[in-house]
């Protein structure tokens, strides 16, 4: 198991380190877009065998993590197994990436943004715990709301046959949480934003990263106006659309 596991995080690395254009786990081939200035410097794109990652050498974490779901996908994720074998991502230049001891005893859990239970083959799980698809995140928020939302999202993309869905921190405030010795920053809230082409929707999903059962459905422009990231792949007809709510949260 040790060497499976060793040869997975080499491809892992590997594949971090390749980093093509990651177009085809957004819609239209069209990544996000930072609007906001302050969070251009540092940020590395890293394109892994089944979701993308926009990291930031300056929060030592994600900005966005960017899955394409379908129907088939998420049936073969049913069948992997958890691996919860978290390392450093070797890909990033030293000190712009997390490291394990900064969440060791931090308090927080390392919460992916594209989730394990989505990924749908041996390789992706096991690049799914790279610290780089991870922000230090409440404990009861993660095990308990987050989850829920989670396997909502992935209903949502077996109903329609697909869904696009980029994940990531919101950073509010003067003065921000840190942990660890490289100081990563710790989201004040979390967000989804979910683009349905098979039902012409999409909308977004906003989270405070604490112990809580309540979330926000925002439009899309609102999403965007919030965190500084745009979505030039959704179409700018149904950005302003906001669902009731979601199933089973």
């Amino acid at each position: 198991m040790k060497k499976l596991f060793a040869v997975l995080l080499f491809a892992a690395s590997t594949h971090a380190l390749a980093a093509p254009a990651c177009s085809e786990f957004v819609p239209g081939a069209q990544l996000p877009v930072l609007a906001n200035a302050k969070l251009a410097p540092k940020t590395r794109l890293l394109c892994y065998s089944d979701f993308a990652v926009l990291h930031s050498g300056l929060t030592h974490g994600p900005l966005w993590s960017a899955e394409h779901l379908t129907r088939a996908h998420l049936s073969e994720a049913k069948r992997q197994t958890r691996t919860n074998k978290f390392f450093e991502e070797p890909a990033l230049p030293p000190n712009e990436g997390a490291t394990l001891a900064d969440y060791k005893r931090s308090g927080y859990d390392r919460g992916h943004m594209s989730p394990a239970g989505d990924r749908w083959t041996a390789e992706a799980m096991a690049q799914s715990f790279t610290l780089a698809n991870v922000v230090p995140q409440d404990r009861d928020n993660n095990e308990h709301l987050w989850a829920r939302i989670e396997s909502s999202v992935r209903k949502i993309a077996n109903r329609y046959g697909e869904a696009y869905v980029v994940t990531g921190p919101l950073f509010a405030g003067q003065t921000l949480r840190t942990i660890g010795a490289t100081r990563v920053f710790v989201p004040t809230r979390l967000f989804k934003v979910v683009y349905v082409p098979g039902a012409n929707q999409a909308f977004a999903i906003v989270v405070d990263n604490v112990a809580t059962d309540t979330y926000e459905i925002k439009t899309v422009h609102e999403l965007e106006a919030i965190s500084g990231i745009r979505f030039p792949g959704i179409p700018e007809a149904i950005k302003d659309q906001r669902i009731g709510g979601l199933k089973g949260v």
